[in-house]
């Protein structure tokens, strides 16, 4: 895609979503590490309805790592995979613990080697608890992105790489949320609401579904 027609695009999704930022509630970038765990195949409403009383209690890993799995999992339970979830945040606290002395690391490298931390929940740590400039490739972003044409790939890493290299380094959180925001409202997986669209006449599948009829 030619730059141009990318930097239009932000722009535009700048204007249409002034304030879009990070739907999930947190304090601490360790809150934050454990939401977006949490918030893997699960929106972001429920993981605020869930952490809401989790935090009351449970809100550093100090006082995280004294439950039992089978205890978190109560906790998490309306997550989903909770069985799942409840053995990686509290394998990723436990490392916290023991290799970063309670503080959550602040490098890719470093956040990745965490139990249940890819890249996805690496970046949203990185952006939103360390300012970072970071893309997280979410479902959302990684559909809209392939139909705008910003960047195309098979798989998220594919798409990130694509973003960070179409995409101004000082906009890539930015971005990101722009993006979320606009698959959530808009561009959504099933029926995209293209006639709505203000991207429409810059979007790649729009014209291509319009060429074909």
């Amino acid at each position: 895609m030619e730059k141009e027609n990318t930097e239009k695009i932000l722009k535009i999704l700048s204007e249409t979503y002034p304030d879009a930022k990070c739907a999930l509630n947190f304090n601490s970038p360790y809150e934050l590490l454990i939401s977006t765990i949490l918030s893997a195949q699960c929106t972001d409403v429920r993981v605020n309805q869930v952490t809401e009383e989790l935090y009351k209690e449970y809100n550093t890993p100090e006082r995280i790592i004294s439950l039992t799995e089978e205890e978190l999992g109560e906790k998490i339970r309306s997550c989903g995979f909770y069985k799942n979830k409840s053995k990686n945040i509290l394998g990723a606290t436990r490392a916290i613990l023991e290799e970063y002395s309670g503080e959550v690391p602040n490098t890719m490298e470093e956040l990745i080697k965490l139990p249940g931390v890819g890249r996805k929940t690496a970046n949203v740590v990185l952006s939103n608890a360390f300012g970072v400039p970071a893309i997280a490739v979410d479902t959302h972003v990684f559909r809209v992105s392939n139909r705008l044409g910003i960047s195309k790939g098979d798989t998220p890493d594919q798409v990130e790489k694509g973003l960070m290299e179409n995409v101004p380094r000082e906009m890539w959180s930015d971005a990101h949320h722009y993006i979320i925001f606009h698959g959530r409202q808009i561009c959504k997986a099933r029926k995209p609401n293209c006639e709505q669209c203000p991207l429409a006449p810059c979007c790649e599948y729009f014209n291509n579904e319009k060429n074909e009829l």
